[in-house]
């Protein structure tokens, strides 16, 4: 059995049921997945950088707490991969991934170019950032704007639809994209019919890194092939860790539907 946790790391819980539900029909027999957010008063959404930082010390005790329990892997659920590297400072024994890395290294070996598909142009430049970061500018065909924020897209399922349905094909025809990645965890449930129509493969946010995880998790189960903490990823002490960082136990649990 493979536990997976995935974290909206958001202080709303508006979406945690749906990506639950949606979870079920992507995963192996034998992974379990739980999705939790943050409770009190905070962001829905992390547009802004400053949003991210308010949200760092709940993300990273949700590690700790995930760790503690036994889960073998862990999804940052926001496509800015906030914290990544903390986070897996943090994780002695668990995996941990985000949406931006797990989507960018699935498009990297499926097609030459591809264009990620974001809500708005304040997102691009940290988008870009993550783009230089995992090394994968050369492949990067366009960011393309939709005009919507994070907390509209579940909105009008049409509107958002045909709004992705727009730019992926103009990404396609006009900036030589062979592969399509939608920028943003909140834009899952569409990528499947956009794929039909356009006719290139469109790399959703939640199933990437969700599957991702998977991978990573039974890499280490088999392998032992696990973060390495020689250099970047070594963390603090037990000790340390203890005095410095609380463990957050999450208000909430929805599991994925058996």
């Amino acid at each position: 059995m493979t536990r997976i946790l995935w974290v909206n790391p958001l202080c709303t819980d508006a979406h945690d049921e749906a990506l639950a539900q949606s979870f079920r029909d992507a995963v192996q027999p034998g992974t379990s997945v739980d999705v939790v957010s943050f409770g009190g008063e905070g962001p829905s959404h992390l547009e802004y950088s400053c949003y991210e930082a308010l949200v760092a010390p709940d993300l990273l005790g949700t590690v700790r707490w995930a760790e503690e329990s036994g889960y073998d892997a862990l999804v940052i659920g926001c496509f800015y991969d906030p914290f990544l590297r903390a986070a897996r400072e943090v994780a002695t024994r668990m995996v941990v991934t985000a949406p931006a890395e797990a989507c960018l290294a699935i498009a990297s070996t499926l097609g030459e170019k591809f264009s990620v598909l974001v809500g708005r142009r304040k997102w691009v430049p940290e988008m870009t950032e993550n783009v230089h970061k995992y090394g994968m500018a050369d492949r990067l065909a366009s960011f393309r704007v939709l005009g919507m924020g994070v907390n509209d897209f579940q909105v009008d399922h049409e509107l958002t639809e045909r709004r992705i349905l727009e730019e992926a094909t103009a990404a396609v025809a006009e900036d030589g994209a062979d592969i399509v990645v939608l920028g943003c965890t909140i834009e899952f449930g569409f990528y499947r019919q956009v794929q039909e129509k356009v006719g290139v493969p469109v790399i959703d946010a939640t199933v990437a890194p969700l599957k991702y995880a998977e991978f990573l998790a039974d890499l280490s189960a088999r392998f032992g092939w696990s973060h390495s903490k020689l250099i970047g990823y070594e963390g603090p002490t037990a000790v340390e860790l203890q005095r410095l960082l609380r463990v957050v136990a999450p208000s909430r649990v929805v599991a994925m539907p058996r």
